[in-house]
């Protein structure tokens, strides 16, 4: 089974940088496709950013993805953070596990982390 934890959320000042992490845990699988998504208060969740699993970096208007293989894990650093920026970010990674010899898809999400911009 493949997991995924955030972290890194938190308040921060309009203007200022944020970096947040996604990190995959589990056996035998890969990553096609890592994406950020967001949910901001009382709207649908949106895309962010996203990078292919081949992928190191990945540059989106102010939102960079970048792969740590050293932590199997994908940050979001987003930069010139405004008010709007507030909502939870997610995570989601697509990919394929090999239980036994076969290759499985997979499509998971991580729990979100809360991010608070203030004017």
């Amino acid at each position: 089974q493949v997991q995924l934890v955030e972290s890194g959320g938190g308040l921060v000042q309009a203007g200022g940088s944020l970096r947040l992490s996604c990190t995959a845990s589990g056996s035998s699988f890969s990553v096609d496709h890592t994406d950020w998504y967001r949910q901001p208060p009382g709207k649908q969740r949106e895309w962010v950013a996203g990078m292919p699993g081949s992928g190191v970096t990945s540059v989106t208007g102010r939102f960079t993805v970048s792969r740590d293989k050293a932590k199997n894990a994908v940050n979001l650093e987003i930069d010139s953070l405004k008010p709007e920026d507030t909502g939870v970010y997610y995570c989601n990674i697509r990919g394929l596990r090999n239980i036994r010899g076969t290759l499985i898809p997979f499509d998971i999400w991580g729990q979100g982390t809360q991010v608070n911009v203030s004017s």
